[in-house]
C-alpha cells in the first residue's frame, strides 16, 4: 500500500470539520478512511438515559481514546479496524460496529484529537478549524434538532454549560498543536484545496 499520512481534523463543535472531511473523501475517495472521534465515546449501559443526558460529553475523560490511539496504530500498520458506533438519540454506545479498512490517507476527525498528545503523535498533519463561535452554535442547533432528535432548550443549556466552558479549556488551547489553521472552516477554498493538494502529492509519491 506504500507510506499512509494521517490528518488530524480538529476544531469547536459546528466549525466546519466534517465538511473539509468530506472535500478530503470526495477527492480520493477509496484511498481515505476516516475515524470519528464522537464514536469513541465511553459506553454507559450503567446509567440511565436521563443520567447520560447530564453526562459532559466535552471533555476528554468522555472518550475512550487509548481504543482510538490502538485503532489508528492498527490502520497505519495495514489492519482492518472495528470501529464503535455511537448513538446520539440514546447518548450511548451502539451495539453496531462500523469496519474501517486501512487507506493511503486516514483521517481522524474531532473537537479534542490535539488535546491528546498520543493521537498527536501518530498525525503527520493536524488541520485546526477556526470559525466564530456565534456561527458554530448556530449549526451546532441546526445540526442537533434536524439530525439527534434534540430540542433546542436541551441545546442551549447543554452548550451553555458544557460546551462553551469545555471549548475554551480544552479545544481553543489545543490550537497552538495545528500545523494548519484553515479560518471559516469548508468555506475557505484557497485552504481546502492547498490542503487536498498537499494530500494528492503524498498519494501520488511525489513528496
Amino acid at each position: 500500500m506504500g507510506s499512509v499520512i494521517t490528518i488530524g481534523i480538529a476544531g469547536g463543535t459546528g466549525s466546519g470539520k466534517t465538511t473539509i472531511t468530506r472535500r478530503i473523501r470526495e477527492a480520493f475517495g477509496g484511498d481515505v478512511s476516516v475515524l470519528y472521534h464522537d464514536n469513541y465515546y465511553k459506553r454507559h449501559d450503567d446509567l440511565t438515559y436521563e443520567e447520560r443526558t447530564k453526562l459532559n460529553y466535552d471533555h476528554p475523560n468522555a472518550f475512550d481514546t487509548p481504543l482510538l490511539v490502538e485503532h489508528l496504530a492498527a490502520l497505519r500498520a495495514g489492519h482492518a479496524v472495528e470501529c464503535p458506533v455511537y448513538d446520539y438519540t440514546v447518548h450511548n454506545r451502539s451495539d453496531r460496529t462500523l469496519t474501517v479498512r486501512p487507506a493511503k490517507v486516514i483521517v481522524v476527525e474531532g473537537i479534542l484529537i490535539f488535546a491528546e498528545p498520543e493521537l498527536c503523535r501518530q498525525m503527520d498533519i493536524k488541520i485546526f478549524v477556526d470559525t466564530d463561535a456565534d456561527v458554530r452554535i448556530l449549526r451546532r442547533i441546526v445540526r442537533d434538532t434536524r439530525d439527534r432528535g434534540r430540542d433546542l432548550e436541551s441545546i442551549v443549556t447543554q452548550y451553555l454549560t458544557t460546551v462553551k466552558p469545555m471549548h475554551e479549556m480544552f479545544v481553543e488551547p489545543s490550537k497552538r498543536n495545528a500545523d494548519i489553521i484553515i479560518p471559516e472552516g469548508g468555506h475557505n477554498q484557497v485552504a481546502v484545496d492547498f490542503v487536498v493538494e498537499r494530500i494528492r502529492a503524498h498519494v501520488e509519491g511525489r513528496i
